[in-house]
Order: structure tokens, then C-alpha cells, then sequence
């Protein structure tokens, strides 16, 4: 089985992508239409107003699915040069190799996830976060909206976005030997993916943690700006686009 998947490095990711991203996708499903339905299915455990361990933890967990499912799919481009590469290389180990490289880009937003999960406990304490996860007064969503605008116009966005939209660039440059080397160049390039996106997900808070609408809207944005030949541009005209809806928001 594995000596086959190394003499093909797309079903390897695609393979990869299959088994992370359809139970992702299909939890994040379930428990958003139970969110905003009898809310006594997957989603129960989010009306707890008790924010003891097993809760936080679930809450972590939800977000480091949610952040898997939206973020892999942008990574596939370096994965399927990844693959090829190694398959030239070492043809034994194209698959474990892969793997381990998506495994290091989603320890960085697992790890993102613990900061959001400490972000909604505090919104949540401050009561500008209700229990539907979305946000009690609209001066939040605004506050929300220009973050996320006015990062989209900094230069730290703009040169992670460059590398983000370089896969063969920054295997170059990041081009690490071993086991140990694929996932640090996972982990790097899921630091670079996080430069590039924090303050996207940030919006999640603003239109709504278990929004179906604004999940599945930021992921097809974040490929848009990853992999579009306008993404640059994009993004420059979605932070001013952020900012004007902050402005309308307090208005």
C-alpha cells in the first residue's frame, strides 16, 4: 500500500486531504446545523455555561477541526511539490513525509487554536460574546472587521501572502532532509499561513463562531488569495472593504 501511494505523490495528498477534510467538514456540518436548531445533538455541549476542563477542551477541539478543515486545502500546492520532490528523491518515503509535512502545518493552527479558545473564554467573561457565539453588541463585530481590515494592508500580510502564494519558493528556500525536516517545514509553513490569515479567522467572531455561511466564506477566501493570480490584489481591496464595514457597523 505505501510503495504504491510513493509511486503517485497526487493520491498521496489526495489521499491526505480525503481523510482529514471529510470528517472535518462533516463535524463542523453537524454541529453547525444543530447550533442553530435543537441544539441537542452534537452542539448540546456548547450551551454550558460552566467552563470547566472537559468544556475548554472540546471547545479546543472544535476549534482545531474547524482551522484544519478550513486552512489544508490552501496548503495543497506545496503538499503536491512536496510529494513529487520526495518522490524523486526517495521514493520509499514520499508518503510518511507528506504526511508529516501536513502534519506540522496543522500543529501551528492546533496551537492557534488554543489562543482562540482562550480568546472566547475571555469575550464570553466580558458578555460581548452570547452563548450562540456571535456577538452580543455590534461595536465587537466593528472592532473585529477593522483588525482584520487594517492587517490586510500591513506588510507583514503582504510578505507572508507572497510566500503562501510560492510553493516552490519556499520549499527552496525551507528545504529541510529527513522526517524531522518535513514537519519543521510544515511547522514553517504553517507560521507563514498564520501570518497570512490570523486576523481572517478573527472574523469568525464577528459573523458567528459556528456560522456555516462565514465558515465556508473565509475558507474559499483564504484559496482565493492564496492561489488566484489576483490574490494580492484581493487582498488589499478586502481590507478596504473590511475597514467600510466596520465604519457602517457604528454608524
Amino acid at each position: 500500500m505505501i510503495e504504491s501511494l510513493a509511486r503517485h505523490p497526487r493520491t498521496v495528498v489526495l489521499v491526505l486531504l480525503a481523510v482529514t477534510l471529510v470528517p472535518a467538514w462533516a463535524w463542523i456540518i453537524l454541529m453547525a446545523r444543530d447550533m442553530y436548531g435543537s441544539m441537542q445533538g452534537p452542539s448540546a455541549w456548547m450551551m454550558s455555561l460552566t467552563w470547566d476542563w472537559p468544556r475548554v477542551v472540546l471547545l479546543w477541539a472544535m476549534w482545531a477541526v474547524m482551522m484544519a478543515a478550513m486552512m489544508l486545502p490552501a496548503a495543497a500546492p506545496v503538499l503536491l511539490l512536496f510529494a513529487g520532490s520526495v518522490r524523486n528523491r526517495e521514493p520509499e518515503a514520499a508518503a510518511l513525509k507528506t504526511w508529516l509535512l501536513a502534519a506540522g502545518y496543522v500543529l501551528v493552527w492546533a496551537v492557534f487554536s488554543v489562543a482562540a479558545t482562550a480568546l472566547q473564554r475571555l469575550l464570553a467573561r466580558l458578555f460581548v460574546l452570547t452563548p450562540m457565539m456571535e456577538p452580543a453588541t455590534p461595536v465587537l463585530g466593528a472592532i473585529l472587521l477593522a483588525l482584520a481590515g487594517l492587517y490586510q494592508l500591513t506588510p507583514l500580510k503582504r510578505v507572508c501572502l507572497r510566500t503562501c502564494r510560492s510553493p516552490l519558493s519556499f520549499l527552496t528556500q525551507h528545504w529541510r532532509p529527513g522526517r524531522a525536516g518535513a514537519l519543521r517545514m510544515g511547522i514553517d509553513h504553517g507560521i507563514h499561513c498564520l501570518g497570512c490569515c490570523w486576523a481572517l479567522m478573527l472574523l469568525l467572531f464577528a459573523g458567528g463562531v459556528m456560522n456555516l455561511t462565514v465558515i465556508l466564506a473565509l475558507t474559499v477566501w483564504v484559496l482565493v488569495e492564496k492561489l488566484a493570480p489576483f490574490g494580492e490584489a484581493g487582498a488589499r481591496l478586502a481590507g478596504v472593504g473590511l475597514l467600510a464595514a466596520a465604519a457602517w457597523m457604528v454608524m
